[in-house]
């Protein structure tokens, strides 16, 4: 894709989100030479979903770049991004929180990062019920981990044409991240993430508080 035709792109995109929502451009799959091309057009914040991809573009690209991680994270591929990921969005398991908490002590960093909210209808999607988020903050021994910090929550809704049902679903975590943050993080100004939206349903999203829609195919495939 033509250079002129990202800067178009995420021009044409930002100009539609509001004040305070940040776009997070779907880098995976992509070349580092499209990232660059998005990079002069402006864009800071990119997303990658393989740990080795990420690493091999954090080496050769800018260092401004906020590297945000968005995929399903394994826990043995932690280590090769706990020395520079801005944001984790996909924390599915506390036990997946305690290793990136883990590899943050190694580093001498506090790694950010999102609940993943399971609220898609493909059983294929990752993430907690809202049920199971609700019990592990209850259970509280999240609060022991100094080097993770629990930054917001992070959802995929259904992959449909049905807008009604997508708004359903972020309208459910938009009252579950509400409920969240009055119960465990009243006093925590920097748990104000949402992270919901894709190329195909961020404007839904945004409807039902989204901070930061990740969208890829929109840039880079347009």
């Amino acid at each position: 894709m033509k250079a002129d035709n990202i800067a178009t792109r995420i021009k044409e995109i930002s100009d539609t989100l509001p004040c305070g929502v940040t776009l997070i451009a779907v880098s995976k799959y992509h070349p580092a030479e499209a990232i660059m091309q998005a990079y002069e057009a402006g864009q800071r914040e990119f997303g990658e979903s393989k740990a080795q991809d990420l690493v091999k573009k954090y080496e050769s690209l800018p260092n401004d770049i906020k590297w945000h991680f968005i995929g399903h994270l394994q826990s043995n591929k932690i280590k090769y991004i706990a020395p520079f990921i801005h944001l984790i969005h996909s924390i599915d398991s506390y036990r997946l929180l305690q290793e990136v908490n883990r590899h943050g002590a190694k580093h001498n960093r506090k790694i950010a990062c999102l609940l993943q909210i399971h609220i898609a209808q493909e059983e294929t999607k990752f993430g907690f019920t809202p049920e199971e988020c609700m019990k592990m903050l209850c259970d509280g021994e999240w609060r022991t981990l100094e080097n993770v910090e629990i930054r917001g929550l992070m959802c995929m809704a259904s992959n449909t044409e049905d807008n009604a049902q997508v708004a359903k679903e972020f309208s459910k975590v938009q009252k579950l991240f509400k409920n969240i943050k009055e119960n465990f993080f009243a006093d925590n100004e920097n748990f104000n993430i949402m992270s919901a939206g894709m190329s195909d349903d961020y404007p839904i999203a945004i409807k039902y508080g989204s901070t930061h829609v990740r969208v890829g195919s929109s840039i880079f495939n347009g």
